[in-house]
């Protein structure tokens, strides 16, 4: 009876060093996808607190968790089964969607460049504002769900890249791990941004004099925090969707471009004390005139169809 007990134990132990095992391939696979999508992670950040501002204070969180909600919906119900089964049955697809998502986050990310460039500024439609403020929410909320997809769609696209040749289970669970992981993340930290003018204020009111200085240096850095993670978030679509490229390129053997940067990446690399960085900083630099170059190409066919067809009416 000891002896069947002593045998069962050490099964169960057996089973658990296993699953054990197993955990930590899931969590160095989607650590491994999470890190390779941070770019996509940064520019969905950035964005989306847009949706949740010019509202009152007490519906902004409301908001961020209701598209945090539907990012979670996107990427549970459509894009996670669709990752798999393009996995199982297409596997030979993965590198060309990945292709496509980087060249449209490079067309995205040129864009904003050019508006800047030009001085455009995108105030509020006429038809919002002759909406109530229900309606307005439920727009703002639909068309930061819509962007989450897209931009989720890359997320996923770039970790199913990155576990394409662990067990269907394995990508699964990875896949799994990436979307709460980074939902949590980047909705998280957009709750936080959303509420820290409010949090700046309530510092201002406080009795201590480090509280009130500290409340009002947050109220001032706002601006400045949000113009810098747009800023980020642009070069961040840019040098990821140039990355993806790329790499694309270079799977497929078209590989003049690809040389030159990983060329230009170990002669940096060679820089002594910093060589880790420059070789990091060359490959992002080249990466991103890929990106910005095969942007600037679909932007201007873009916008050259639709003048064209102008003139021939």
């Amino acid at each position: 009876m000891s002896i069947g007990l002593v045998a069962l134990l050490d099964d169960v132990a057996g089973i658990a060093k296993i699953a054990a095992a197993s955990l930590d391939d899931i969590g160095a696979a989607a650590g491994k996808a999470g890190m390779k999508a941070a770019g996509v992670v940064v520019d969905d950040t950035a964005v989306t607190p847009g949706y949740a501002m010019g509202f009152t204070p007490e519906r902004e969180l409301p908001i961020v968790f209701k598209i945090a909600l539907g990012s979670l919906r996107n990427k549970f119900l459509f894009l996670l089964p669709g990752a798999l089964l393009l996995s199982a049955f297409a596997p030979w697809g993965i590198t060309p969607l990945l292709m496509v998502g980087g060249a449209y986050l490079a067309f995205e990310a040129t864009e904003k460049i050019l508006e800047a460039l030009r001085g455009e500024e995108i105030g509020d439609e006429p038809e919002e504002l002759a909406l109530s403020s229900a309606e307005l929410e439920k727009q703002k909320v639909d068309g930061a769900i819509r962007t989450d997809l897209i931009l989720s769609a890359e997320i996923m696209a770039i970790a199913l890249g990155e576990v394409a040749d662990q067990p269907l289970v394995m990508q699964a669970a990875a896949l799994a791990v990436v979307s709460i992981g980074i939902t949590a993340a980047v909705y998280g930290t957009v709750g936080l941004i959303v509420k820290m003018d409010d949090i700046g204020l309530h510092l201002a009111q406080a009795r201590a004099r480090a509280g009130r200085a500290l409340g009002r240096g947050l109220v001032r850095a706002m601006p400045v925090v949000m113009d810098a993670l747009t800023k980020i978030g642009t070069a961040a679509m840019l040098w990821v969707g140039g990355g993806i490229l790329v790499h694309g390129l270079e799977e497929y053997h078209l590989t003049p471009v690809p040389h030159w940067l990983e060329a230009a990446k170990h002669w940096a690399e060679t820089a002594p004390g910093v060589g880790a960085v420059a070789g990091w900083l060359v490959f992002a630099l080249g990466s991103a005139v890929v990106g910005f170059i095969v942007g600037g190409i679909i932007a201007g066919v873009v916008h050259f169809i639709p003048r064209k067809g102008a003139k021939a009416h």
